[in-house]
């Protein structure tokens, strides 16, 4: 059964997530199933992977079944799990939780060669919307207080598995990061009554200098103090807090699909990863809260100095990576 641990000193939980230790590939490197290979996530191979929660079938195929264009599936070695109570507890000073969750894989495509910059917008939008669809089932579980959904993109990344997929984690505690967000944005709202992701949204907006790509709906942008070397942040430019609140994906789909293909034409295809950050469920409607995609191509490698001091080194200004990305890359076509 996994569990999660808090650290004593600066409040930071870990999942001991002892299902994960039975994968074949731990501590022996991630290797991707080769172009050709067995690849437990094709259609044929359903009966490969725990049954499907969520399909799109356009033909009308039973489930469990080939004829799908997107399948979610429950996660075959889980970080958390669903079937135990949540419970809590002490050994002396430190805290423990019982590691009950939901993991969740999402299958985007059943092509296992087209990873997610060869897609078309509808099948961003397809993807885009199974996240909305898990993240409001995840809601009415009441044990759960947030879902980080990711994309990882490439072995160097965090991918097991070469087929374009994400994953969906259901979550008993808001993660850290997010938590460390939600109170700067809070502290600056008291402060200016204002919201600051749309504060930044109308300054780059103003500059133009970090804007890489845009729509009605949607923006793209470097943030000022960028961790990693064109690292994009995407946000909807009206002030929203929680992404399953949103009704239309399809401009977000758009923006997205452009920073991706920009991305893949400009750097060659790097590991990359996609995170949702999104108002946690006990804030839906936060006034101060607003939800975003967080891209970040694995260029560099955090090192001794960055893990002991909590600091980043940049060596690329998002000023650049920006301009880069908006004269090098072409969002309209996939690169072949």
């Amino acid at each position: 059964m996994p569990e999660l641990r808090k650290d004593p000193i600066i409040g930071r939980w870990v999942i001991i997530a002892t299902e994960r230790g039975k994968r074949p590939s731990d501590f022996m490197g991630e290797v991707a199933a080769p172009r050709g290979g067995f690849c437990p996530l094709c259609p044929g191979n359903e009966d490969k992977t725990p049954p499907e929660v969520y399909a799109l079938r356009p033909d009308g195929s039973g489930p469990n079944s080939p004829g799908w264009r997107l399948r979610i599936v429950k996660n075959k070695f889980p970080a958390l799990v669903a079937s135990e109570p949540l419970e809590h507890g002490q050994v002396g000073i430190y805290d423990w939780m019982s590691g009950v969750g939901d993991h969740e894989v999402i299958i985007e495509t059943p092509h296992h060669d087209r990873k997610m910059a060869d897609f078309e917008v509808s099948e961003v939008e397809d993807v885009l919307i199974a996240f909305r669809e898990r993240i409001r089932v995840a809601r009415q579980d009441r044990r759960f207080q947030y879902v980080m959904v990711f994309k990882n993109h490439g072995s160097p990344a965090g991918a097991s598995l070469d087929h374009a997929h994400s994953q969906l984690v259901a979550l008993p505690i808001v993660p850290k990061r997010v938590a460390e967000e939600v109170q700067g944005a809070k502290a600056h709202y008291l402060e200016t009554k204002t919201c600051i992701f749309c504060d930044i949204i109308n300054q780059e907006r103003t500059a133009q200098v970090r804007v890489i790509e845009h729509s009605d709906g949607f923006i793209a942008l470097a943030p000022f103090a960028s961790r990693f070397p064109f690292e994009t942040w995407v946000l909807p430019q009206a002030h929203s807090a929680s992404y399953e609140r949103e009704e239309g994906y399809g401009g977000l789909a758009q923006v997205l699909l452009g920073v991706l293909r920009r991305i893949d034409r400009v750097l060659d295809d790097p590991p990359f990863n996609i995170l949702l950050h999104t108002s946690p469920f006990s804030e839906p409607d936060s006034p101060y809260y607003h939800w975003h995609l967080e891209v970040i191509p694995k260029l560099t490698k955090v090192a001794g100095f960055e893990w002991g001091s909590g600091f980043y080194i940049n060596p690329t200004p998002p000023e650049e990576a920006a301009r880069f990305l908006r004269e090098g890359g072409s969002a309209a076509t996939p690169r072949h």
